[in-house]
């Protein structure tokens, strides 16, 4: 007899040890994995360092709450969605319109030798409207496929295909703008 509980006391210890990961440790891995990707998300929608790490951390505690996800290889869109739904929701709040200057520009530039480059472009994707701005910085900047962007946005292919055809040439046209006028200035 105090062999075969012993027995199954392993066999117990075994299924525990083969456990899947808990909802919140799955949730917890994938933010620790990427969670500078989630911050560039944020910063780029409210442009000020602490109101985007707030929204990261109001995202991962919605998550947490939030048992919605239905399949874990749907995660990363899931996770961004949440992203983007807190900081459209924190601008809606503060209805707040942030200029962002060049030395915090600066600060936040990944390249050197391309670093007024970065400011015009920065500077052109503020002054896209919402619907532009998030397919171009999910699309481009965060590097995602056509279709995880329409399924984070909850938007049909087509309708994600002429946003980022229209915002790149509302883009180009700044871009183009800012050139002149420095053209302008400088000549």
């Amino acid at each position: 007899m105090n062999n075969a509980r012993y027995y199954r006391r392993i066999k117990e210890s075994c299924l525990v040890l083969k456990r899947e990961p808990t909802w919140e440790q799955k949730i917890a891995e994938y933010v620790m994995e990427n969670k500078e990707n989630f911050y560039r998300l944020a910063y780029s929608y409210v442009q000020n360092q602490e109101d985007a790490l707030d929204i990261v951390q109001d995202s991962i505690q919605k998550a947490m709450l939030s048992k919605t996800l239905k399949d874990d290889k749907a995660i990363k869109s899931w996770f961004y969605k949440i992203i983007v739904n807190t900081s459209l929701d924190f601008l809606r709040k503060r209805k707040k319109l942030t200029v962002v200057d060049d030395t915090t520009l600066q600060l936040h530039s990944q390249g050197v030798s391309d670093y007024y480059e970065d400011i015009d472009l920065h500077r052109a994707i503020n002054e896209l409207s919402p619907d532009y701005r998030s397919v171009i910085v999910l699309r481009y900047f965060e590097d995602l496929k056509i279709e995880e962007v329409a399924e984070i946005l909850e938007l049909n292919i087509s309708t994600i295909k002429t946003r980022i055809y229209k915002g790149l040439k509302l883009l180009r046209i700044q871009m183009e703008d800012l050139n002149f006028e420095e053209a302008k200035q400088n000549g």
